[in-house]
C-alpha cells in the first residue's frame, strides 16, 4: 500500500512553498492530522495533512473500501495579522478528521460546521467547501487509487450558512461575487442576503 502523505506534502510545498509552522492533532480512534501553515505576502494559508491517508467512504456502506474512494485535504486562506487565525488549527483538524469520525464524504458544495468560532472572535463557525484545482492541483495516484483533491474552505457566517441551506452553494457564491466579498478577510461581515 502506498503511503500517500509524503506525496501530498510534496505537492503542498510545490504549490505553496515551505511551511513556516506545523501542528498535529490526534483524536481518539483516528489517524493523526497535521495542519501546515504557509505565508505568502499578506495571506496565510492553512493546509491539512492526514485526511487523505485513507479514502472517504460512503457512510451507508457495510465495509469501508481501503483502496477506492475520494481523497482530499483542506486549505483555508485568510489575511494575516487581522485576527488570531492560528487558533484555527484545531477546528481545521476536527474538519479533516470528520470523514473518519462521522463517516462523511467531504465534497465541493458541502457545509462543514465546528460548532464554535473558527478562531477567537471569528464571525464564522462553518465553512463552504469550494471547488478544487485553483490553488493546489489535484495529486494523481497510481490506479486504482483516486486522486487527492485540495479543497478550499470559504468561511461562512451563521446567516450565510442558513441562507446556503435554502438557496444552495452556487447561489451563495454568486452573492459573494456580486457584492465583491473579500472571503479572505477574517473579520468580514455577512454578505447582504435580502
Amino acid at each position: 500500500m502506498v503511503d500517500v502523505l509524503p506525496l501530498v506534502e510534496a505537492r503542498l510545498r510545490t504549490a505553496l512553498g515551505e511551511p513556516d509552522a506545523r501542528a498535529a492533532v490526534t483524536f481518539l480512534g483516528t489517524d493523526r492530522i497535521e495542519v501546515l501553515r504557509f505565508h505568502e505576502d499578506d495571506i496565510v494559508r492553512y493546509a491539512t495533512l492526514g485526511m487523505s491517508a485513507q479514502p472517504m467512504s460512503d457512510p451507508t456502506a457495510v465495509l469501508a473500501d481501503p483502496v477506492k474512494g475520494p481523497r482530499a485535504e483542506l486549505v483555508l486562506s485568510v489575511r494575516a495579522g487581522v485576527a488570531d487565525t492560528d487558533k484555527a488549527l484545531r477546528p481545521l483538524a476536527v474538519l479533516a478528521a470528520s470523514p473518519q469520525v462521522e463517516g462523511v464524504i467531504v465534497a465541493p458544495g458541502a457545509s462543514l460546521d465546528v460548532g464554535e468560532p473558527l478562531w477567537p472572535g471569528a464571525p464564522f463557525s462553518s465553512v463552504l467547501v469550494a471547488e478544487p484545482g485553483g490553488l493546489v492541483e489535484d495529486l494523481a495516484l497510481d490506479e486504482p487509487l483516486d486522486p487527492v483533491r485540495f479543497l478550499p474552505l470559504l468561511p461562512m457566517t451563521a446567516n450565510e450558512a442558513a441562507w446556503k441551506r435554502v438557496h444552495g452553494a452556487q447561489a451563495l457564491q454568486e452573492r459573494w461575487l456580486t457584492h465583491g466579498t473579500d472571503l479572505r478577510d477574517p473579520s468580514r461581515k455577512s454578505v447582504p442576503l435580502d
